[in-house]
């Protein structure tokens, strides 16, 4: 769409929209560029919030890396978060943290904004107005891509309704997971399973005070004990590729030609919601973890 707009060529735009409407939203009106826009970008907010909801990141959020189908591609230097800290970030080539895990989000919306610009001349033969409706589906962006997040995130507690509250016990268990150093997918996983996080310290006041609440929650959400822990299984993966163990399987087969590593590794993430295979080694977060690990593209 960027080099289609870039050449100012009114007709191959229009062709191009009409086929990414009929191929990937045939539910939205022919010829309507602001619908296909806003189907694009409901979209890019849902496949945002699951990447967050995992503590995937994505690592080189370039506009040719965004996919106007709601994908996920071209992630070389990608990665899982392992403590979790919204400054992660791991790629090579990203010295200045513009696509760390906390930014994606936003870097999303940026990526969005492009497309919109691309598009202008269909949304309205009016510049400013067609600038202005660009804007108010960006805002839209925002509130998009919160609600999701939210809805995730609420299953990631074994929730099945919403309370106003939600929001602020989420991120004061974020918040205290920063605090602690906490892994983010065990933190998650352990709960899943009805048990204290690794990071908690005893006796940890800041935690009980918050399983407190989240207790007290669950009970007003009507829903047993085991429904809960059933919704959390299913939206808390108990493993995740982690980076030393993808190390590892590389340097296997790159170095003593060894592919046996890697066919476990990728049997093991297959699964990734299992919580009733023992796969005790895998979940295990590097000890001691490495501060300055660093992916690359390609990898």
């Amino acid at each position: 769409f960027q080099w289609v707009a870039a050449h100012e060529d009114l007709a191959a735009l229009r062709a191009l929209a009409e086929y990414t409407r009929a191929r990937h939203y045939p539910d939205t009106p022919p010829g309507d560029a602001v619908a296909l826009f806003d189907a694009i970008a409901d979209r890019q907010a849902h496949l945002i919030a699951r990447w967050q909801t995992v503590g995937f990141i994505h690592g080189v959020m370039n506009t040719d890396n965004m996919a106007v189908s709601g994908e996920t591609l071209d992630y070389g230097p990608c990665a899982f978060m392992d403590r979790y800290d919204p400054d992660t970030v791991f790629s090579s080539i990203d010295t200045m943290g513009r696509y760390a895990y906390g930014n994606q989000p936003a870097i999303a919306r940026w990526n969005l904004a492009r497309l919109a610009e691309a598009l202008l001349p269909l949304f309205a033969e009016d510049t400013d107005a067609a600038v202005a409706r660009a804007t108010e589906s960006l805002t839209n962006f925002e509130q998009r891509f919160a609600d999701a997040w939210l809805d995730l995130m609420r299953a990631k507690l074994g929730l099945f309704t919403g309370e106003p509250g939600d929001r602020e016990l989420i991120e004061d268990l974020l918040a205290w997971m920063q605090e602690r150093s906490a892994d983010y997918t065990n933190t998650f996983s352990a709960l899943a399973r009805g048990r204290r996080p690794d990071a908690c310290v005893e006796p940890d006041r800041a935690f009980d005070a918050w399983h407190d609440r989240w207790t007290h929650r669950r009970e007003r959400d009507a829903h047993s004990v085991e429904a809960g822990l059933a919704r959390m299984q299913a939206h808390n993966p108990v493993v995740v590729p982690r980076n030393h163990r993808v190390e590892a399987a590389l340097g296997a087969a790159a170095a003593e030609h060894d592919l046996t590593p890697l066919r476990e590794l990728l049997d093991v993430v297959r699964t990734p919601f299992d919580y009733e295979r023992r796969r005790d080694a895998w979940w295990l977060e590097p000890a001691p973890p490495d501060p300055h690990y660093r992916t690359f593209c390609g990898t």
